[in-house]
């Protein structure tokens, strides 16, 4: 039996008004997923543990059956492992995003947050600006990291895990309020927009209607994580296919091969059938027994509040990597589980996460079942079926 997840990060929401009462999910045309829950089993699952922040770090940990509670040391330190940064004992890990803020007002604590991804930044001009940002303000004590797109890493030696605010969070906010209470933090972000605000790679990107990515910001602060092995927690050996370092780190804490897609990006374009390809492979050619499929473009889509977008983005990841996925395995002959949930919502009014439950979806090849239901939140509600914790829904993918 081979185990596959695909999770659609951010992909639950809520009713809109513009989809006629519906959500993103119910709304799109989702023939895959639709089949495979009248085959199959729909529920609904609590991912983030009361009392903890609605991160994708927290909730993919216990997706993966990592207790957040037991395993969580922050999100930035499972981002160092994919970067490939060996954290001292001293260390203290923090994402870096470079965001858009407004430059129309003339003190920094004024502006307001546009962008906490600065339209999507490529990794390449991305780095340029990091190494601009390094230049002017990396000491022995602050050291920046390159990541991927708009994702980036601080590690401050001998630091203090202090509360952040992610700027997801406060989107078209004026930020002053939001500011690290660090004096050296709060500083280090101010002057980053000096250094990025009227930088060449900038000036071109306006010039394009792009956003400028044009400060750093600060958050998700943590030491060095623990996680046991995914395989003598589960006996499965496991592989990851996704295009941020959150996923990719606790891959490598979990001891769980990365698996790399060209043209993999974390946005509405990546590459939907390369990751497709790549599960199918490690399941039929590479023997691995569980695959861990992560799509980041709903979650993105939520955030930037475009429901179009979103709808996109789920319709995208039904044609061009469930139904593949699924044709893949079943042409090779293998038997399989499929588990296809969201890892938090990311409700379009909000532009933010949530803790409230997800639906799931569960389909056995090996047990094909009868129902009228389709995959969607207000079905999943329906169906009876309910998961309390969301760290126990990878024992019962694998029973």
């Amino acid at each position: 039996m081979k185990y596959v997840i695909v999770l659609g990060d951010g992909m639950a929401d809520r009713p809109i008004e513009e989809l006629g009462g519906l959500t993103p999910l119910e709304y799109a045309k989702t023939p895959e997923m639709d089949a495979l829950a009248k085959a199959g089993e729909i529920g609904m699952v609590h991912t983030i543990p009361d009392g903890m922040s609605p991160g994708s770090d927290t909730a993919n940990l216990s997706v993966l059956g990592y207790d957040p509670k037991v395993y969580y040391s922050g999100r930035s330190p499972l981002e160092a492992l994919s970067i490939g940064v060996d954290m001292k004992p001293t260390d203290v890990s923090l994402r870096c995003n470079i965001v858009t803020l407004s430059e129309d007002e003339e003190n920094y604590e004024d502006r307001k947050i546009l962008d906490h991804s600065s339209g999507e930044i490529s990794t390449e001009e991305a780095a340029v600006l990091i190494e601009a940002v390094k230049k002017g303000l990396e000491t022995e004590l602050y050291k920046f990291y390159v990541g991927t797109s708009y994702r980036h890493l601080l590690i401050w030696d001998g630091g203090q895990v202090v509360d952040l605010t992610p700027p997801h969070d406060v989107l078209g906010q004026t930020i002053g309020q939001y500011l690290p209470k660090d004096a050296k933090l709060r500083e280090m972000m101010k002057k980053s927009y000096e250094i990025l605000v009227n930088h060449p790679i900038n000036a071109a990107r306006k010039k394009k209607g792009l956003n400028p990515a044009n400060s750093c910001w600060f958050w998700g602060a943590g030491t060095r994580p623990a996680l046991s092995s995914f395989e003598e927690k589960t006996g499965l050996k496991g592989a990851m296919v996704s295009a941020v370092d959150l996923l990719k780190g606790i891959a490598v804490g979990a001891s769980m091969k990365n698996l790399t897609v060209e043209g993999a990006n974390g946005g509405l374009n990546t590459n939907y059938e390369g990751k497709a390809q790549a599960a199918v492979d490690a399941l039929t050619k590479e023997g691995c027994d569980f695959v861990y499929v992560h799509l980041e473009a709903p979650d993105e889509m939520g955030h930037q509040g475009s429901v179009k977008k979103k709808v996109q983005a789920i319709e995208n990841l039904d044609a061009r990597v469930i139904a593949p996925i699924k044709a893949g395995l079943a042409k090779a002959g293998e038997d399989f589980r499929m588990l296809v949930m969201p890892d938090h919502p990311t409700p379009i009014c909000l532009r933010t996460h949530t803790g409230d439950s997800v639906p799931y979806l569960l389909y056995d090849s090996t047990d094909i079942q009868n129902h009228d239901w389709k995959y969607n939140e207000r079905e999943a509600e329906k169906s009876g079926h309910s998961i309390a914790k969301g760290c126990e829904m990878i024992d019962y993918l694998i029973k």
